[in-house]
């Protein structure tokens, strides 16, 4: 299936089957979506009243909800903060030599489980993955799951949370600290030795064109004997087997524990097919664990930053992007895969392609259409706005180090996610601040190796007279939070760093700090300053959308306005202005001739900007009525004219040029006249 038909396949899902689907890794999974009992535990009296426990009356006090759940935005529960208690009956049939994995793809905040009356186990953490193993728990026959969680996280001990400072309305989180079971909860049956995850590290050689394949299986071993399984590798592409030849080393998983086993693979030039914007190309690594299989896609590319420049696969490149807050009427942070699609396509076509999506890890499938349509994502764990004293704070640390780890190795296989941020607007100019930048990043580090590393600051606006002043110093290329003197701050953080890229990773103003017109004015304005500056690699608005926050100047209707798109994803004015800005091409008519016939002749300059944003295009198209022409291949600086056939006496003409992967780049109206 060709880049365009998957987008229309993808994007034409209809609402109605479209609001039943949650994307879940694993294709063998048994979901345990659908209605769960539900209720509210203000008083705290759940754990000593024994909630859990199956023989508990229930009456009338008990609700029903549909699972996924956020009791945030759900009209009954919406203005609770607290604990509530989430129950659920399955029926199982338990299997000699099988082990059952009950899986939580998030649960904010703070989880506790219990199975059958027993306590599973507990886990704290809003936006990453967790998992029990529950297999000596089960019973034949009917099964009770009942699950808390408490999501007060304004706190000054929780990751997010507030801080500690005790100003009147010290800022805590900027975002709802919506609650509930948010994501999938479903169950995975393995065998007594069987995969856990897999790390799959492409390494390029982009001069000979070949690649170097390094693999590492984390294996189970529940057994009270050590195992050495036996495992076979397979490549695919496009469906197709990829032949080559594995280096494997002996392995042993001790009795009860995991281990690591590694492999070792190279694809010659034929077979290597670079992943990149444009042409996001796909592999699928399989591994045969004895009597399991796990398999992840992966992608072929090469991030680097050198002379102030972040390059793809070689190639200089300079984008847009934007940050998206998990937030939508009536859902809050359920994310449904039709609201991912939808984001995913409005946040692409608005040029919004290199970015920090926000401040915490979003559901995986906003990930997956990344790595097949064309985007670069930088993920963030935990830190938004610690003060000093939480960043020296021994339990804060391991709270982030546990979100980071369970973030990275979700993701370290996409080749969409290039960075990795260990934190935002933090006191990056105080010790405590690069204490923790310098060790969160070499913690991070042994976990995943192979991606950049930063963080968002907000210090560098004030700029401090030396670069050992601010922790900007330890990352891969600096990330600066600007909302205001654009132009002075960027040179000055480019004197401190000369040899590392800049991206704006917040920028912006609200729709109601004067008027929506002053919003587009911005965008533009901002613009033509970044254009001036070959340092800047990107630009990440704040916000594509508005979003719900009980946040100090938060608008009367409960939402922050800094979006380009509604809390509804309506289009703002803004948005078609972003669009245009940062668009990698431009298109400008210079001439047009009239025929005797009603045929017209339209003659039109398709530029790619010098400037920003910037790069290589290859395979783009330009369409108008029924016309779609290839336009040819071209580097940054460079243009061609084409001739365009225009059929009727209409007064304008609409002139899209279109990725190979099927988005709108941009759209114009042209008069002809």
């Amino acid at each position: 299936m060709n880049h365009l038909k998957k987008i229309i396949f993808i994007f034409s899902l209809s609402l109605t089957s479209a609001f039943a689907q949650y994307h879940i890794r694993n294709p063998d999974a048994i979901p345990l979506h659908g209605e769960w009992s539900f209720a509210l535990d203000p008083a705290e009296t759940g754990i000593s009243g024994k909630w859990y426990m199956d023989q508990i009356p229930q009456g009338n006090r008990i609700d029903k909800v549909t699972v996924p759940h956020c009791f945030s935005s759900d009209p009954r529960y919406q203005f609770y903060v607290g604990t509530v208690w989430y129950r659920k009956t399955f029926a199982w049939k338990p299997s000699a030599g099988k082990r059952v994995i009950l899986h939580f793809d998030a649960a904010y905040y703070k989880t506790h489980v219990w199975l059958n009356n027993q306590k599973v186990g507990e886990h704290e953490g809003g936006y990453t993955p967790f998992s029990f193993d529950i297999t000596e728990l089960l019973k034949n026959g009917d099964n009770l799951l009942a699950v808390s969680v408490n999501n007060d996280t304004w706190k000054t001990g929780t990751i997010p949370g507030a801080k500690d400072t005790g100003e009147i309305n010290a800022p805590f989180m900027g975002w709802m600290n919506y609650g509930g079971l948010v994501r999938p909860v479903y169950l995975t049956i393995e065998p007594e030795i069987y995969a856990e995850n897999i790390k799959i590290e492409a390494v390029p050689d982009l001069e000979k064109g070949t690649a170097v394949i390094r693999t590492n299986v984390r294996v189970r071993n529940t057994t009270s004997q050590p195992a050495s399984p036996k495992i076979s590798y397979s490549i695919l592409s496009d469906g197709k087997p990829v032949p080559v030849k594995w280096k494997t080393g002996s392995g042993q998983v001790p009795a009860g524990q995991t281990a690591f086993l590694a492999a070792e693979t190279s694809l010659n030039a034929a077979q290597v097919k670079l992943w990149n914007l444009d042409d996001p190309n796909l592999y699928q690594l399989k591994a045969i664990v004895g009597q399991d299989t796990i398999s992840a896609n992966f992608g072929i590319r090469k991030v680097e930053v050198k002379n102030a420049q972040l390059l793809l696969n070689g190639n200089v490149m300079k984008l847009g992007g934007g940050n998206r807050v998990v937030d939508y009427p009536g859902l809050g942070s359920v994310e449904p895969d039709w609201l991912i699609e939808k984001d995913f396509r409005l946040m692409k076509e608005a040029g919004m392609e290199f970015q920090r999506l926000t401040h915490y890890t979003p559901s995986e499938y906003f990930y997956d259409l990344a790595d097949r349509h064309g985007m670069l994502i930088i993920t963030e764990a935990g830190n938004w706005q610690l003060t000093p004293n939480q960043m020296d704070n021994d339990s804060m640390r391991r709270k982030f180090k546990s979100q980071f780890v369970e973030m990275a190795e979700r993701d370290w296989n996409h080749p969409s996610v290039i960075a990795y941020s260990v934190g935002n607007e933090y006191h990056s100019d105080k010790p405590a601040g690069q204490r923790w930048t310098k060790d969160m990043i070499a913690f991070a580090r042994e976990v995943d190796p192979t991606r950049l590393y930063t963080f968002a600051s907000m210090m560098l606006n004030k700029l401090p007279a030396n670069p050992e002043d601010e922790a900007s110093q330890y990352v891969d290329f600096v990330c600066t939070n600007t909302y205001g003197n654009h132009a002075k701050s960027l040179d000055h953080i480019h004197k401190l760093y000369p040899d590392k890229p800049i991206l704006m990773s917040e920028w912006g103003t609200r729709a109601d700090t004067k008027d929506e017109v002053f919003q587009e004015q911005h965008i533009s304005d901002i613009m033509a300053e970044v254009r001036k500056r070959p340092y800047v690699a990107g630009t990440s608005w704040w916000t594509y959308n508005d979003y719900q926050s009980r946040y100090h100047n938060t608008a009367a209707n409960g939402y922050r306005p800094w979006g380009i798109v509604g809390p509804d994803r309506s289009l703002r004015p803004a948005y078609q202005t972003h669009q245009k800005e940062l668009a990698v091409v431009t298109i400008e008519k210079t001439g047009f001739t009239t025929g005797d016939n009603g045929t017209h002749l339209l003659k039109l300059k398709i530029l790619v900007r010098p400037d920003f944003p910037s790069y290589a295009v290859r395979g783009y198209l330009l369409k108008t009525g029924n016309t779609t022409m290839t336009i040819p291949n071209l580097n940054p600086g460079e243009s061609k004219e084409l001739t365009v056939s225009i059929a009727g006496f209409d007064q304008y003409a609409k002139v899209g040029v279109y990725k190979p992967t099927g988005f709108l780049v941009t759209e114009e109206l042209i008069d002809l006249k």
